[in-house]
Protein backbone atom coordinates (compact mmCIF):
# COMPACT_ATOMS: atom_id res chain seq x y z
CA UNK A 1 0.00 0.00 0.00
CA UNK A 2 0.91 3.69 -0.93
CA UNK A 3 3.17 6.38 1.45
CA UNK A 4 1.31 9.91 0.64
CA UNK A 5 -1.09 9.90 -2.11
CA UNK A 6 -2.72 8.22 -5.06
CA UNK A 7 -4.84 9.05 -7.92
CA UNK A 8 -6.99 7.61 -10.71
CA UNK A 9 -10.52 7.07 -11.61
CA UNK A 10 -13.82 5.87 -10.76
CA UNK A 11 -14.47 3.51 -13.86
CA UNK A 12 -12.84 3.41 -17.21
CA UNK A 13 -10.99 6.07 -18.75
CA UNK A 14 -12.90 8.47 -20.66
CA UNK A 15 -10.41 8.00 -24.04
CA UNK A 16 -9.88 4.06 -23.31
CA UNK A 17 -11.62 2.03 -25.60
CA UNK A 18 -10.40 -1.59 -24.66
CA UNK A 19 -11.15 -4.17 -22.44
CA UNK A 20 -11.68 -3.12 -18.71
CA UNK A 21 -8.37 -6.10 -17.84
CA UNK A 22 -6.09 -3.33 -20.02
CA UNK A 23 -7.06 -0.02 -17.49
CA UNK A 24 -4.26 -0.34 -15.20
CA UNK A 25 -1.52 -0.56 -17.67
CA UNK A 26 -2.98 2.51 -19.58
CA UNK A 27 -3.08 4.62 -15.99
CA UNK A 28 0.35 3.29 -15.74
CA UNK A 29 1.01 4.77 -18.86
CA UNK A 30 -0.45 8.31 -18.32
CA UNK A 31 0.56 8.54 -15.03
CA UNK A 32 -2.07 7.53 -12.32
CA UNK A 33 -2.08 4.59 -9.90
CA UNK A 34 -5.09 3.89 -8.55
CA UNK A 35 -9.09 2.52 -9.84
CA UNK A 36 -11.92 1.95 -8.41
CA UNK A 37 -13.92 -0.47 -10.05
CA UNK A 38 -17.47 0.50 -10.67
CA UNK A 39 -19.95 -2.21 -10.10
CA UNK A 40 -22.51 0.73 -9.17
CA UNK A 41 -25.25 -0.89 -11.66
CA UNK A 42 -24.82 -4.44 -10.58
CA UNK A 43 -22.07 -7.12 -9.85
CA UNK A 44 -21.26 -8.35 -13.28
CA UNK A 45 -17.34 -9.44 -13.42
CA UNK A 46 -16.54 -12.86 -13.93
CA UNK A 47 -14.17 -14.81 -11.12
CA UNK A 48 -11.93 -15.23 -14.16
CA UNK A 49 -11.87 -11.47 -15.74
CA UNK A 50 -11.44 -10.17 -11.62
CA UNK A 51 -8.84 -11.77 -11.19
CA UNK A 52 -6.87 -10.97 -14.51
CA UNK A 53 -7.77 -7.38 -13.66
CA UNK A 54 -6.04 -8.05 -10.28
CA UNK A 55 -2.77 -9.14 -11.70
CA UNK A 56 -2.58 -6.39 -14.07
CA UNK A 57 -3.00 -3.91 -11.20
CA UNK A 58 -0.30 -5.35 -9.31
CA UNK A 59 1.89 -5.39 -11.88
CA UNK A 60 1.44 -1.95 -13.16
CA UNK A 61 1.42 -0.55 -9.31
CA UNK A 62 -2.34 0.10 -9.38
CA UNK A 63 -4.28 0.21 -6.10
CA UNK A 64 -7.81 -1.35 -6.82
CA UNK A 65 -10.87 -0.41 -4.71
CA UNK A 66 -14.64 -1.54 -5.87
CA UNK A 67 -17.70 0.57 -5.59
CA UNK A 68 -21.14 -1.58 -4.58
CA UNK A 69 -24.38 -1.10 -6.52
CA UNK A 70 -26.29 2.09 -5.79
CA UNK A 71 -29.29 -0.14 -5.28
CA UNK A 72 -28.25 -0.69 -1.97
CA UNK A 73 -30.80 -0.45 1.53
CA UNK A 74 -29.28 -1.49 4.43
CA UNK A 75 -31.50 0.11 6.68
CA UNK A 76 -34.95 -0.70 5.15
CA UNK A 77 -37.95 -2.36 7.02
CA UNK A 78 -38.78 -4.30 3.69
CA UNK A 79 -37.21 -7.65 3.97
CA UNK A 80 -37.21 -8.60 0.70
CA UNK A 81 -35.12 -5.26 -0.43
CA UNK A 82 -32.79 -5.83 2.53
CA UNK A 83 -32.11 -9.29 1.51
CA UNK A 84 -31.60 -8.12 -1.63
CA UNK A 85 -29.34 -5.62 -0.55
CA UNK A 86 -27.57 -7.78 1.58
CA UNK A 87 -26.72 -9.84 -1.32
CA UNK A 88 -25.46 -7.75 -3.43
CA UNK A 89 -22.64 -6.55 -0.96
CA UNK A 90 -21.47 -9.58 -0.32
CA UNK A 91 -21.24 -10.52 -4.28
CA UNK A 92 -19.22 -7.12 -4.47
CA UNK A 93 -16.86 -8.29 -1.64
CA UNK A 94 -16.63 -11.53 -3.63
CA UNK A 95 -15.53 -9.85 -6.74
CA UNK A 96 -13.49 -7.09 -4.60
CA UNK A 97 -11.50 -10.69 -3.09
CA UNK A 98 -11.01 -11.94 -6.59
CA UNK A 99 -9.31 -8.50 -8.06
CA UNK A 100 -7.13 -7.91 -4.71
CA UNK A 101 -9.46 -4.62 -4.12
CA UNK A 102 -8.36 -3.80 -0.97
CA UNK A 103 -11.80 -1.62 0.01
CA UNK A 104 -15.70 -1.87 -1.29
CA UNK A 105 -17.25 1.73 -1.19
CA UNK A 106 -20.94 1.14 -0.49
CA UNK A 107 -23.86 3.77 -0.02
CA UNK A 108 -25.35 2.70 3.40
CA UNK A 109 -29.04 3.54 3.21
CA UNK A 110 -31.95 5.59 3.69
CA UNK A 111 -33.81 7.14 7.09
CA UNK A 112 -36.95 6.84 4.88
CA UNK A 113 -39.21 4.33 6.97
CA UNK A 114 -37.89 4.68 10.19
CA UNK A 115 -39.21 7.34 13.10
CA UNK A 116 -35.37 8.66 13.57
CA UNK A 117 -32.31 8.95 11.94
CA UNK A 118 -30.56 6.99 15.16
CA UNK A 119 -33.17 3.85 14.57
CA UNK A 120 -31.91 4.40 10.50
CA UNK A 121 -28.34 3.50 11.77
CA UNK A 122 -28.58 1.09 14.12
CA UNK A 123 -31.12 -0.87 11.25
CA UNK A 124 -28.07 -0.70 8.95
CA UNK A 125 -25.49 -1.66 11.61
CA UNK A 126 -27.17 -4.50 12.19
CA UNK A 127 -27.12 -5.53 8.75
CA UNK A 128 -23.50 -4.97 8.14
CA UNK A 129 -22.65 -7.04 11.33
CA UNK A 130 -24.70 -9.53 9.21
CA UNK A 131 -22.63 -8.92 6.27
CA UNK A 132 -19.58 -9.32 8.24
CA UNK A 133 -20.60 -12.63 9.22
CA UNK A 134 -21.09 -13.91 6.19
CA UNK A 135 -17.66 -12.31 5.15
CA UNK A 136 -16.26 -14.76 7.66
CA UNK A 137 -17.88 -17.59 6.76
CA UNK A 138 -17.29 -17.90 2.51
CA UNK A 139 -13.64 -16.75 3.70
CA UNK A 140 -13.46 -12.96 2.19
CA UNK A 141 -10.10 -11.67 4.04
CA UNK A 142 -8.28 -8.46 3.03
CA UNK A 143 -11.20 -6.53 1.98
CA UNK A 144 -12.60 -3.53 4.27
CA UNK A 145 -16.58 -2.67 4.11
CA UNK A 146 -15.84 0.91 3.41
CA UNK A 147 -19.37 3.71 3.98
CA UNK A 148 -18.95 6.50 1.84
CA UNK A 149 -19.88 9.68 3.23
CA UNK A 150 -23.13 10.80 0.97
CA UNK A 151 -24.61 14.27 -0.84
CA UNK A 152 -28.48 13.62 0.09
CA UNK A 153 -30.05 14.66 3.29
CA UNK A 154 -31.85 11.64 3.20
CA UNK A 155 -29.28 9.12 3.06
CA UNK A 156 -27.42 7.63 6.18
CA UNK A 157 -24.16 9.41 5.71
CA UNK A 158 -22.69 12.16 7.91
CA UNK A 159 -19.17 12.10 9.35
CA UNK A 160 -20.69 10.87 12.07
CA UNK A 161 -22.34 8.39 11.25
CA UNK A 162 -19.74 6.63 8.87
CA UNK A 163 -17.99 6.83 12.04
CA UNK A 164 -20.39 5.12 14.59
CA UNK A 165 -20.56 2.55 11.71
CA UNK A 166 -16.73 1.82 11.57
CA UNK A 167 -16.31 1.63 15.56
CA UNK A 168 -19.16 -0.98 15.14
CA UNK A 169 -17.94 -3.35 12.79
CA UNK A 170 -14.32 -4.62 12.65
CA UNK A 171 -13.63 -4.59 9.13
CA UNK A 172 -14.58 -1.31 8.37
CA UNK A 173 -12.67 1.67 7.33
CA UNK A 174 -14.24 5.46 5.97
CA UNK A 175 -14.70 6.06 2.82
CA UNK A 176 -14.75 10.66 2.99
CA UNK A 177 -16.38 11.81 -0.86
CA UNK A 178 -15.49 15.57 0.17
CA UNK A 179 -17.85 16.74 -2.75
CA UNK A 180 -20.95 14.68 -0.57
CA UNK A 181 -19.99 16.14 2.94
CA UNK A 182 -20.13 19.99 0.46
CA UNK A 183 -23.57 19.35 -0.63
CA UNK A 184 -25.22 17.63 2.46
CA UNK A 185 -24.11 20.96 4.36
CA UNK A 186 -25.66 23.29 1.17
CA UNK A 187 -22.19 24.85 0.43
CA UNK A 188 -21.72 25.32 4.14
CA UNK A 189 -18.75 22.42 4.82
CA UNK A 190 -15.38 22.39 3.27
CA UNK A 191 -14.86 25.51 2.52
CA UNK A 192 -11.71 26.02 4.15
CA UNK A 193 -8.74 23.98 5.07
CA UNK A 194 -9.91 23.80 8.71
CA UNK A 195 -12.79 21.90 7.98
CA UNK A 196 -10.64 19.35 6.21
CA UNK A 197 -8.35 19.36 9.04
CA UNK A 198 -11.08 18.83 11.41
CA UNK A 199 -13.13 15.77 9.66
CA UNK A 200 -9.70 14.20 9.57
CA UNK A 201 -8.56 14.70 12.70
CA UNK A 202 -12.20 13.40 13.81
CA UNK A 203 -11.74 10.51 11.48
CA UNK A 204 -8.24 10.04 13.98
CA UNK A 205 -9.57 10.49 16.96
CA UNK A 206 -12.26 7.79 17.04
CA UNK A 207 -10.48 4.67 14.24
CA UNK A 208 -8.05 2.27 14.61
CA UNK A 209 -5.09 3.64 12.30
CA UNK A 210 -5.27 0.85 10.11
CA UNK A 211 -8.71 2.37 8.89
CA UNK A 212 -6.88 5.31 7.97
CA UNK A 213 -3.64 4.11 6.03
CA UNK A 214 -4.76 5.12 3.13
CA UNK A 215 -7.82 7.05 4.14
CA UNK A 216 -10.11 6.29 0.89
CA UNK A 217 -11.27 9.15 -0.66
CA UNK A 218 -13.96 10.28 -3.81
CA UNK A 219 -13.29 14.03 -5.09
CA UNK A 220 -15.39 16.30 -7.48
CA UNK A 221 -17.17 19.64 -8.01
CA UNK A 222 -20.64 19.22 -7.18
CA UNK A 223 -24.62 20.81 -7.92
CA UNK A 224 -26.28 20.91 -4.60
CA UNK A 225 -29.80 21.77 -3.91
CA UNK A 226 -32.00 22.26 -1.18
CA UNK A 227 -32.05 18.35 -0.57
CA UNK A 228 -28.43 18.16 -1.07
CA UNK A 229 -26.31 16.19 -4.03
CA UNK A 230 -27.76 16.77 -7.59
CA UNK A 231 -24.64 16.50 -9.90
CA UNK A 232 -21.23 16.03 -10.13
CA UNK A 233 -19.15 18.39 -12.31
CA UNK A 234 -15.53 18.66 -13.30
CA UNK A 235 -12.53 20.80 -11.54
CA UNK A 236 -13.02 23.60 -14.32
CA UNK A 237 -16.44 24.56 -13.64
CA UNK A 238 -15.17 27.50 -11.18
CA UNK A 239 -19.22 27.57 -10.33
CA UNK A 240 -19.09 25.09 -8.16
CA UNK A 241 -17.49 23.69 -5.04
CA UNK A 242 -15.55 22.24 -3.35
CA UNK A 243 -12.03 23.69 -4.14
CA UNK A 244 -9.53 20.83 -4.37
CA UNK A 245 -6.76 23.43 -3.51
CA UNK A 246 -8.05 23.45 0.20
CA UNK A 247 -8.05 19.78 0.39
CA UNK A 248 -5.02 19.13 -0.60
CA UNK A 249 -3.54 21.54 1.75
CA UNK A 250 -5.78 19.94 4.98
CA UNK A 251 -4.31 16.92 3.63
CA UNK A 252 -1.02 17.93 3.72
CA UNK A 253 -0.67 19.56 6.65
CA UNK A 254 -1.72 16.76 8.44
CA UNK A 255 0.14 13.91 6.67
CA UNK A 256 -2.54 12.03 5.32
CA UNK A 257 -1.68 8.68 3.42
CA UNK A 258 -4.46 8.20 0.97
CA UNK A 259 -6.58 7.43 -2.17
CA UNK A 260 -8.23 9.92 -4.13
CA UNK A 261 -10.94 8.72 -6.56
CA UNK A 262 -11.72 11.09 -9.45
CA UNK A 263 -15.90 11.06 -9.69
CA UNK A 264 -15.78 13.83 -12.08
CA UNK A 265 -17.10 13.89 -15.78
CA UNK A 266 -13.87 13.63 -16.78
CA UNK A 267 -12.58 11.08 -14.51
CA UNK A 268 -8.65 10.67 -15.24
CA UNK A 269 -8.56 13.77 -16.90
CA UNK A 270 -9.06 16.02 -13.55
CA UNK A 271 -7.34 12.84 -11.55
CA UNK A 272 -4.53 14.12 -12.88
CA UNK A 273 -5.05 17.81 -12.47
CA UNK A 274 -5.34 16.84 -8.85
CA UNK A 275 -2.46 14.65 -9.01
CA UNK A 276 -0.21 17.69 -10.31
CA UNK A 277 -1.99 20.23 -7.92
CA UNK A 278 -1.46 17.78 -4.78
CA UNK A 279 1.90 16.28 -5.94
CA UNK A 280 4.22 18.52 -7.37
CA UNK A 281 4.82 20.73 -4.79
CA UNK A 282 6.89 19.44 -1.94
CA UNK A 283 7.31 15.75 -3.59
CA UNK A 284 4.50 14.85 -1.72
CA UNK A 285 2.99 11.58 -3.65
Amino acid sequence: MPLKLRFGPAGKPVDFKGDMVKVPEYLAKIGLDALEYEAVRGVRISEDKARRLGEEARKYNIVLSLHAPYYVNLASRDEAKLKASIKRVIESLKAAYWMGAYVVVIHVGYYKGHESRRSALKHAIHSLKNIEEQMKQIGIKDVWIGPETTGKKTQIGSIEEIIEICTSINMCRPVVDWAHLHARALGMHIRNVDDVIKIIDELERNLDPKALKPLHQHFSKIEYGSGGEKEHHTLGEEEYGPDFRIVCRGLKEVGVEGVIISESPILDKDALIMKAICCEEEHYC
